[in-house]
């Protein structure tokens, strides 16, 4: 009798770390690598490698450009990121999200952006978060 898939390793989608780490202390690189590693167990991601970004002031680094090169490899689904500043500052991040997409793979961030304006906070609504999720609760509780 044939063991049952969950009894076998199955390898999930193939994804890349990136971060952008500059002026970060080592205690906080290994807890941005540690998110993505969780971020990616959690979701069943097969994380195949990480890049890391030390000093770029521009669209262009060799860690943006190798990330770049592995996306092009078959059957890879997407990058991984703490947060879509660890693409750059905004004008650089939004262009290497649109070469990321162009290039076929997905962005996937721990840390989605928070909107600028919602009109719960408006009508006097709060959102906080809570074990991952987002309640809504009356600012006056």
């Amino acid at each position: 009798m044939e063991p049952l898939t969950e009894h076998r390793l199955v390898s999930g989608p193939v994804v890349y770390g990136f971060l952008r780490l500059a002026y970060v202390t080592r205690a906080r690189q290994e807890a941005l690598a540690a998110s993505l590693v969780e971020y990616c167990r959690s979701h069943e991601l097969q994380l195949s490698g990480l890049f890391t970004d030390r000093d770029s002031v521009g669209p262009a680094s060799a860690a943006f450009t190798g990330l770049l090169d592995v996306l092009a490899l078959p059957d890879v689904y997407g990058v991984v990121a703490p947060a879509m500043s660890h693409l750059g500052p905004k004008a650089i991040a939004a262009e290497r999200g649109r070469q990321i997409e162009s290039a076929g793979a997905r962005l996937l961030l721990v840390r989605r952006p928070r909107p600028a304006h919602s009109t719960a906070s408006r009508c006097g609504l709060v959102h906080r978060p809570h074990s991952g999720t987002t309640r809504v609760v009356d600012a006056e509780s």
